[in-house]
């Protein structure tokens, strides 16, 4: 199992319309692609010291072909959308983890 985990951190002014947004639009678009088993969004528990807030959502899929998949079609038009609506308001980063037990 690969997981895509995406850690972002959100500006408070927008925190609110972000979480929306994630919930009822880019977490639904993401899975829709069919490449995703399963997604989990977790708040990072702690005070920020640049402020806002920190999430973690994750991604599972089957093997490193579904998400290179993912990556090929996927990912350039679904983080625009992001950079689109929200610009400078988050920061985010990406890691790869596979589950070995």
């Amino acid at each position: 199992m690969i997981i895509y985990n995406v850690t972002i951190n959100v500006d408070e002014g927008v925190h609110l319309e972000w979480l929306d947004w994630m919930k009822n639009f880019h977490i639904p678009d993401v899975m829709k692609t069919g490449l995703f088993t399963e997604s989990r969004m977790l708040r990072v528990l702690g005070e920020e010291e640049s402020g806002g807030f920190t999430y973690s959502v994750q991604y599972y899929c089957t093997n490193m072909e579904m998400f290179r998949q993912y990556e090929r079609e996927h990912a350039a038009r679904l983080r625009g959308e992001a950079l689109n609506k929200f610009k400078d308001r988050f920061v985010s980063f990406r890691t790869l983890l596979e589950t070995v037990s």
